[in-house]
């Protein structure tokens, strides 16, 4: 938990950093344009201050839409997409009790740099949850098959308290236990996180799957 703080941390000080980058654009592409309206104002000699202003301010407005957009809104986070996008691809095959936490999946994987698709489709492979989710998440709120204490029901299964938890715990432990140690895709996960050799061939179809939503 104090990793995935500071993790958090480092996350909001890059955004300022970026932040401070597009105000000091907006700054040097408005000191450009005010020379271009002052130079035209030169030659045509009728420019009054209060136009010059107000195409100034317009023109201003028009930068840091664009600036605040760009690494907000319409910022490219992962295959092209957008968060927003990304969220709405997750989202269409993500049903049942995981219906509509597709965020939760996009924003926490990204945080820890893990593929999306990837983690998604372990959880689809784990759950069954493109279409029913299995007992496990209903009764425990445990999407990944995790095992651990507290116990779901005395068994050898680990229980989360709400869902959300249970989402960023198997996030959590794919990063440090996989990810961490190089295995980042299902083909090098498989000896590790399942007995059966086919578990890899069955992830990887639904990362197509999800591609294709």
């Amino acid at each position: 938990m104090i990793i995935n703080k500071l993790n958090k941390k480092a996350f909001i000080l890059v955004s300022l950093i970026i932040i401070y980058i597009a105000i000091s654009v907006v700054y040097s592409k408005l000191s450009f344009f005010q020379n271009e309206i002052v130079s035209s104002e030169k030659v045509a000699g009728n420019f009054e201050i209060t136009n010059i202003n107000n195409i100034i301010f317009n023109k201003a407005q028009e930068i840091i839409d664009k600036v605040v957009y760009d690494n907000t809104v319409g910022k490219i986070v992962w295959d092209g997409l957008t968060m927003s996008e990304l969220t709405d691809k997750l989202n269409r095959v993500l049903n049942s009790t995981l219906a509509g936490t597709g965020s939760i999946f996009a924003e926490h994987s990204l945080e820890l740099g893990m593929d999306p698709y990837l983690a998604v489709a372990i959880v689809l492979q784990e759950t069954g949850c493109q279409w029913n989710c299995s007992y496990l998440v209903n009764a425990c709120n445990n999407v990944g098959g995790q095992k651990g204490s507290p116990s779901c029901n005395g068994g050898s299964y680990k229980a989360y308290n709400t869902l959300e938890e249970g989402i960023i715990g198997f996030l959590d432990n794919l990063y440090y236990n996989y990810y961490a140690y190089g295995l980042t895709t299902a083909v090098a996960m498989n000896s590790k996180y399942a007995e059966s050799t086919a578990w890899s061939y069955n992830v990887n179809a639904y990362i197509e799957k999800i591609k294709a939503a």
